[in-house]
């Protein structure tokens, strides 16, 4: 893959590394929700209904890892894509799609400069990759592009809220401030280069595109959930202030 930003790059060889053992570590609470799920508490799409109805509908799955949302997606009829920069996470999804037995195109690329024709999708979604670990400037341009005219682009990211009081090289979140709100574009923990806007940038940003921002939903996990990816004390944390939340927005 050539042409790649130097934060792309980088997190590219990140995730290659990464990738089995992040199968290991959260494939069967990703497995155990049967996919279409969001977050790291797995809130169901059943209950959220963020994409509405797919049936018939091209669906993009950008930063797809093992692609279980575009398998689950798939299984309720929709035409998929599934692409991840990395490509160890490729082969991984080759295997999970091949097991399921399902339709999905696989691509591997950077959701920055995606690899596919104008206006080819009803549906753009990531659940935390894309604008987490690479560029919200150049995704959104990639997403007003790859959607037809009143198409829809969901995404769920950590909140600005829980990045304030998130030391990169912690754990857990605070309850003190220990970022700057206003110099929130990107982290870096030494391993991948991650990204965050404050709230009224991202609502800028949707509309310097083209996109009308029809929600905001903020994940509160259930009473009693756990998560692989978090801690009990991060998850208790989160039933008080939210971590992580979905934009949802059509494209004008």
């Amino acid at each position: 893959m050539s042409d790649l930003t130097p934060h792309a790059a980088r997190n590219r060889a990140a995730w290659d590394a990464y990738a089995d053992e992040y199968q290991r570590r959260h494939g069967p609470q990703l497995e155990a929700s049967g996919g279409d799920a969001w977050g790291m508490w797995q809130v169901p799409e059943a209950e959220l209904q963020v994409l509405g109805e797919v049936a018939g509908r091209d669906v993009l799955e950008l930063a797809s890892g093992a692609a279980r949302w575009s398998i689950g997606l798939a299984r309720r009829g929709a035409r998929c894509t599934a692409l991840d920069l990395s490509p160890r996470q490729i082969e991984l999804a080759r295997e999970t799609v091949a097991a399921a037995g399902v339709d999905v195109a696989l691509v591997e690329a950077s959701a920055e400069a995606v690899p596919l024709p104008d206006a080819s999708f009803d549906v753009v979604f990531t659940d935390h990759g894309a604008f987490t670990f690479a560029d919200p400037l150049l995704v959104m341009a990639q997403c007003a592009r790859l959607l037809r005219p009143g198409g829809l682009l969901a995404f769920s990211t950590v909140t600005p809220i829980a990045d304030l009081v998130w030391p990169l090289d912690a754990v857990d979140p605070t309850q003190c401030f220990v970022r700057d709100y206003f110099d929130l574009r990107s982290g870096d923990d030494d391993a991948m280069v991650g990204f965050q806007l404050p709230y009224g940038a991202w609502i800028r940003l949707f509309g310097q595109h083209g996109f009308v921002i029809e929600d905001l939903i903020e994940l509160r996990p259930p009473a009693g959930a756990t998560s692989s990816y978090r801690s009990a004390a991060a998850t208790q944390w989160a039933r008080r202030w939210p971590i992580e939340h979905i934009w949802k927005a059509r494209l004008a």
